[in-house]
């Protein structure tokens, strides 16, 4: 009994449940803080402002996390007997001290802030920097974390968002050649091609900009028609496949001939 109370009287101590009591309700009020921010990114708006809200409001998140951790610390010191006060105060001075020190930090930071207040890019993104094409997966304070189609992943310092191109606020154009045999009526193809640009107008990622614009290039073994589909970013790959499939089958079906590479051989000397 007397080990009993004696436990009792420990773990009830404030040096032991204060403590305790702080994180938890400090983790408390981080979990409805970021469910309650959460739920606001499915409200209203869809598509791109959907993923602008998203990364706004995980930014805001990692910042209320950190602030709370920060006063959480403060509690717990100022339960154990030590002077906040000196504390914070001198916060004050370690953080010019760290401002010099952690200059590039800060500047990351900074711009991190901007990057998403000014709209470059949001998570979803489709984007390029120094050649890589990825789509931004992650936006933290410091860095910018970017997912290629074949799963490899570049961090990016927040301060070099100059440098990154943004390709998913803009529409891509898909120029695609199609050689066809010169024994074909151009007339005929033009209006297989015409048709094939229609059907390709149905897909739900294809605008009406795009369009069939005519011979492009007059080869050894093929004339090459040209058509131009502008489809919405990320889906140009896949879009480009829709579209080829189409005219092998419209090919197919009228009978145009797509030729290959022939070569005539001569034998003797008459020629």
């Amino acid at each position: 009994m007397e080990l009993f109370q004696t436990i009792l009287q420990l773990i009830t101590k404030k040096e032991i449940i204060g403590p305790v009591l702080i994180v938890i309700f400090g983790l408390l009020i981080i979990a409805i803080i970021t469910n309650a921010t959460r739920k606001l990114i499915h409200k209203g708006k869809r598509g791109f402002e959907e993923k602008r809200r998203t990364t706004i409001i995980e930014l805001i998140n990692n910042i209320i996390k950190y602030f709370i951790y920060i006063i959480m610390i403060i509690f717990i010191l100022n339960i154990y007997g030590v002077d906040t006060r000196s504390i914070i105060a001198s916060l004050g001075v370690a953080g010019v001290i760290l401002g010099f020190a952690l200059q590039s930090t800060v500047e990351d930071f900074v711009s991190g802030i901007a990057m998403i207040m000014d709209n470059y890019f949001v998570v979803g993104d489709t984007v390029m920097y120094n050649g890589f094409t990825g789509e931004v997966i992650e936006m933290g304070l410091k860095s910018t974390k970017i997912k290629k189609a074949n799963g490899e992943v570049y961090i990016i310092a927040n301060r070099n968002i100059n440098a990154i191109i943004n390709l998913s606020q803009q529409k891509a154009k898909l120029f695609i050649e199609i050689p066809t045999a010169y024994e074909e009526s151009h007339k005929k193809v033009e209006k297989i091609l015409t048709k094939v640009v229609k059907e390709a107008q149905k897909f739900p990622n294809v605008t009406e900009e795009s369009a069939y614009l005519g011979i492009d290039s007059m080869q050894d073994s093929a004339i090459h028609y040209l058509i131009v589909i502008v489809c919405k970013q990320d889906t140009q790959w896949q879009t480009k496949r829709d579209v080829l499939k189409l005219i092998k089958e419209a090919y197919e079906k009228e009978n145009i001939k797509i030729p290959y590479p022939q070569i005539e051989v001569h034998n003797g000397t008459n020629l």
